[in-house]
């Protein structure tokens, strides 16, 4: 994990021999709501900045609904596309974003993994989908799990836990702590499901709560409600 500072903007980077993964801050203000004019601007710099013939993201909507990339925006909350020097990305400020690379087909995927998505196994779902259309095979598949909320922060009704640990994949899984949920050993359950190995999970283990190395968005602690973070990756 690497961190870039570039225009006074701070970014947390991965990269391997064929995709650079990105995560952003929320560093000097840096906000990529898509439905405000600055965010928009701040994708189409993306495209600028990293020489990229387009950038992809969806309408997202707290789905299962997985999307191979075809220059349109939809509706759905994971996108993959097998194209080079095309960025795909997921928004999110708190909830969990979750990047896939096939290092060996050259496939990606950017997955939106809130509470909701984690319950609908929307990580294993994407991985079954780059296996079903790109012939993926989960020993070449890496994974990188972005900054999000915590267990230690993410408070939920005892309900919504009883939902979760009732479901058979978390079964021998403490993913809670009395009402506090913990979405990343979730995903990381349904990683480790899908046989995805161990040294190809990478997590920033960055809680946007409560960290205070970074500047981050968090809809639950932030004052901006509206600021969101772009985790995105391309092929090289």
């Amino acid at each position: 994990m690497d961190i870039d500072v570039a225009n006074n903007y701070e970014l947390i980077k991965f990269q391997d021999d064929n995709a650079v993964i990105v995560f952003s801050t929320a560093k000097n203000g840096l906000n990529y709501n898509k439905n405000e004019k600055i965010g928009l601007l701040n994708l189409e710099k993306i495209k600028k900045n990293y020489k990229l013939q387009g950038i992809g993201y969806l309408n997202q909507i707290h789905s299962d609904i997985i999307l191979n990339f075809d220059g349109n925006i939809r509706d759905g909350d994971a996108l993959i596309t097998d194209k080079r020097k095309l960025a795909i990305g997921v928004f999110t400020a708190d909830c969990v974003p979750v990047i896939l690379v096939d290092t060996r087909l050259g496939v990606i995927a950017a997955v939106h993994s809130g509470w909701k998505g984690t319950k609908l196994m929307i990580v294993s779902k994407t991985i079954e989908k780059l296996m079903h259309d790109y012939g993926s095979s989960a020993n070449d598949i890496k994974a990188y799990i972005g900054p999000h909320i915590d267990v230690c922060c993410y408070e939920v009704s005892s309900e919504l836990v009883e939902e979760f640990t009732s479901e058979a994949i978390y079964s021998n899984i403490k993913i809670s702590n009395g009402n506090k949920l913990d979405l990343e050993k979730c995903i990381l359950t349904q990683l480790r499901e899908k046989s995805i190995q161990e040294k190809n999970i990478s997590t920033t283990n960055i809680c946007t709560a409560c960290n205070t190395q970074y500047e981050l968005y968090s809809y639950r602690t932030c004052e901006n409600k509206q600021g969101r973070m772009f985790s995105f990756v391309y092929l090289k």
